[in-house]
C-alpha cells in the first residue's frame, strides 16, 4: 500500500543481470518485516515477521506481509533468511511455511531455536534449517550469504551480505551499536568498514530510530536503575518486558539474587523462551532464585519479583489481565512496584496508557519509560546510521524497517554523508539494481493480511472497514413485514439497537417516517423487498445521523407475508 509511488504500474520484466528486491511488508510500518530478492529467475526471503494490531482492527490476532507476489513462485524460493528471532521478523513463517513446507530456513542457534517452538505450536513438522553464526558463508543457487554479528534487544542478531552477479548487498536487519553490550557482542564494524573497502553497491539499513539525534544509550545503564527501584521497594515487584529480551531478563534475574528476590515468570511466552534462551547458554540463571510463579505467591511480598509478559498492553497478556483483575494467581496490592522495562512501539501507546492507569488504579507504583531509565532502544540512533554510512560508503542506500518519518529521516541522514543515489520505497514498490544503480521500477499489489483466529486473510478492509463502524458507531436492524399484494406494512417496523441507544422509547419518532417512506415508495413502483429495504436504511440513515450525529451499521429487513 504504497504511498510515496502512488502512480507507479507494474514492473517490466527483470533485466538480465539485475537484482531486483521487493519488500512485502516492514516498510512505512514498525513489524512484519519481509523481502524478497530475485536474481536469475530465482528468490531469496529475508525475515517473515507479523504486525500487531491496534484499536482500528478489532478482532484480528495478527497481521501478516503479503506473500500474493511470490505466490505463484514459491518453488523458486532457494532460502528465508531469518536476521533475528524478533517477532516482527519471524511470527509469518509457519503460514508461508503453510503454502510450502521445504523452503530452508537459516538463521543463528537462537532464532532458529525459537522459531523452532513456534512452529511446534503450529504442529508444522521441522523444515529443513541451516544454523549459521557470524563469519560463516553459505551459498543457495545463485545468492551467495555471508553473516556479520549485529548487537540488537535480542542476542544472536546478524547482519546479511547478499552477493550475486549484480553486486554486493547488505541488510544490516534490526541493529544498534553499544559499545559495552551485556554479552560482550558488539556490531561488528571492522567487518562492516571491510566490505564498505570492497564495495557494497546497495545497503537496506534499519530505520527506526533515525529521528533520534546522538547514540541510544547502552544496555548496561539500566542495571543501575533497576537496582534503586528493588533497593526501593519493600513490597512485591512485577517486571513486564518482550518475552524476547533475554538481556533485560538476565538484569532482573542479576537485580533479584543482590536484593534476596526469587524469581517467577509469567506469560506462556515468556516461560518458553527463557527456557530456551537458557538452556542454550544465553540466559545465565544463578541457582536457588527461580521458583514456579504460583509458588512465589507463598513468600513474603518483599521476596517476590515477577517477569511477566505484556509491555505492550496486549488485551490477552499478563499485565494487562493483572490490571484488570482477572489474573488466574496474581493479584496486585497497594504499594506493589510495576516496571514496564520496554519501548512503546508506534501506535499501541494507547493500550499501554489503559494498562498503567488499571495499575495505577490498584495502588501500584508505576515504573515505565516516560519516568525512569527502565529501557533502552534496539535501533541504532542517528548518530550511529551516520557513522556506519561513513565506513560502508554504500553507492545505493535503501532505507528500511520504519514507518514512513522514519525510512525518510533516515534518506536524509544517508544524503548528508555523501549517498547520492537514496532511494525511498514502501511495502510493494520494487526496486531494481541494475550496472550498480538502484532505481524504483514499479509496484506490485500489497496489503494487510490478516489472522482472525484460525482465519487468514478473509478479512478484506471492507470487512475490517464494517468492524470499525460496528464498533464506533453502533449497529441497528429494521424488520417490517409487508403485504405481498398490496404493500402496506402489516407489521412493525421493529428496531433493534445495539452500541449507541438501546432505548426503546428512542425510536417511536421514526416508526412512522418508515412506514410513510415504504407506502410512498409502493405508490411509486417499488415492487421487490430489495427496493423497499433501501428506502428503509435511506430513511433511518438520514434520521440517526440528524438526531444522534452517528452513522451505525443499518440492516433493513423487508419480509412480504
Amino acid at each position: 500500500m504504497s504511498h510515496t509511488h502512488p502512480e507507479l504500474s507494474a514492473p517490466a520484466p527483470l533485466p538480465a543481470g539485475g537484482l531486483r528486491v521487493i519488500p512485502l511488508g516492514g516498510l512505512g510500518e514498525v513489524g512484519r518485516n519481509m523481502t524478497a530478492f530475485e536474481y536469475d529467475g530465482r528468490l531469496l526471503l529475508v525475515d517473515c515477521g507479523v504486525l500487531f494490531p491496534e484499536d482500528h482492527h478489532p478482532g484480528v490476532d495478527l497481521i501478516l506481509p503479503d506473500f500474493e507476489p511470490i505466490r505463484d513462485r514459491l518453488d523458486a524460493v532457494e532460502a528465508l533468511v531469518l536476521t533475528h528471532g524478533h517477532e516482527d521478523h519471524i511470527g509469518a513463517t509457519p503460514y508461508l511455511l503453510r503454502e510450502r513446507g521445504d523452503i530452508p530456513l537459516v538463521g543463528s542457534k537462537l532464532t532458529l531455536a525459537l522459531l523452532g517452538s513456534k512452529l511446534r505450536e503450529h504442529r508444522l513438522k521441522e523444515t529443513v534449517h541451516y544454523e549459521v553464526a557470524e563469519g560463516q558463508t553459505i551459498t543457495f543457487g545463485p545468492f551467495v550469504l555471508e553473516f556479520v554479528a549485529v548487537n540488537h534487544s535480542i542476542p544472536d542478531a546478524l547482519a546479511v551480505v547478499i552477493r550475486t552477479g549484480a553486486g554486493v548487498v547488505l541488510h544490516t536487519g534490526d541493529f544498534k551499536m553499544d559499545q559495552l553490550p551485556l554479552d560482550g557482542r558488539i556490531t561488528d564494524l571492522n567487518e562492516f568498514a571491510r566490505l564498505g573497502d570492497e564495495g557494497v553497491d546497495l545497503f537496506l539499513t534499519d530505520s527506526t530510530n533515525a529521528e533520534v539525534p546522538g547514540f541510544t544509550t547502552s544496555e548496561k545503564d539500566i542495571s543501575p536503575v533497576l537496582d534503586r527501584v528493588f533497593a526501593k521497594s519493600d513490597q512485591r515487584i512485577i517486571v513486564a518486558c518482550f518475552a524476547s529480551h533475554v538481556h533485560r531478563v538476565q538484569q532482573i534475574l542479576d537485580a533479584a539474587v543482590a536484593h534476596g528476590r526469587k524469581v517467577g515468570y509469567v506469560g506462556r511466552s515468556m516461560v518458553r523462551n527463557m527456557a530456551i534462551a537458557q538452556e542454550l547458554g544465553y540466559l545465565t540463571v544463578p541457582p536457588g532464585v527461580m521458583v514456579d510463579a504460583k509458588e512465589l505467591a507463598d513468600l513474603p511480598p518483599h521476596k517476590q519479583v515477577l517477569v511477566s509478559t505484556g509491555s505492550q498492553g496486549e488485551p490477552m497478556s499478563a499485565l494487562s489481565r493483572i490490571a484488570q483483575r482477572s489474573h488466574s494467581f496474581v493479584h496486585l496490592a497497594e504499594g506493589d512496584t510495576v516496571v514496564l522495562a520496554s519501548s512503546l512501539i508506534p501506535g499501541n501507546e494507547n493500550a499501554v496508557y489503559r494498562v498503567i492507569n488499571g495499575l495505577s488504579r490498584l495502588g501500584a507504583n508505576v515504573v515505565h519509560k516516560g519516568n525512569a531509565l527502565v529501557h533502552v532502544s534496539g535501533h541504532a540512533s542517528a548518530g550511529e546510521l551516520l557513522y556506519c554510512y561513513n565506513i560502508v560508503k554504500p553507492r545505493n542506500v535503501m532505507p528500511v524497517h520504519g514507518e514512513i518519518r522514519h525510512m525518510r529521516a533516515n534518506a536524509d541522514l544517508a544524503r548528508a554523508t555523501g549517498v547520492e543515489n537514496v532511494v525511498l520505497a514502501e511495502d510493494g514498490v520494487v526496486v531494481d539494481l541494475v550496472d550498480g544503480v538502484a532505481k524504483v521500477v514499479g509496484k506490485v499489489e500489497v496489503g494487510y493480511v490478516f489472522v482472525d483466529g484460525t482465519t487468514i486473510g478473509d478479512i478484506t478492509e471492507a470487512s475490517m472497514k464494517d468492524r470499525r463502524i460496528l464498533g464506533e458507531e453502533g449497529f441497528l436492524s429494521v424488520i417490517v413485514v409487508v403485504d405481498s399484494v398490496t404493500g402496506k406494512v402489516v407489521s412493525g417496523p421493529e428496531i433493534h439497537a445495539r452500541g449507541f441507544a438501546e432505548d426503546e422509547t428512542t425510536f417511536a419518532e421514526i416508526r412512522q417516517p418508515i412506514i410513510d417512506a415504504i407506502n410512498a415508495a409502493v405508490a411509486d413502483g417499488a415492487n421487490d423487498s430489495y427496493q423497499l429495504q433501501q428506502t428503509v436504511r435511506r430513511v433511518v440513515g438520514r434520521w440517526v445521523n440528524r438526531a444522534h450525529r452517528r452513522r451505525p451499521m443499518i440492516i433493513p429487513v423487508v419480509i412480504e407475508a
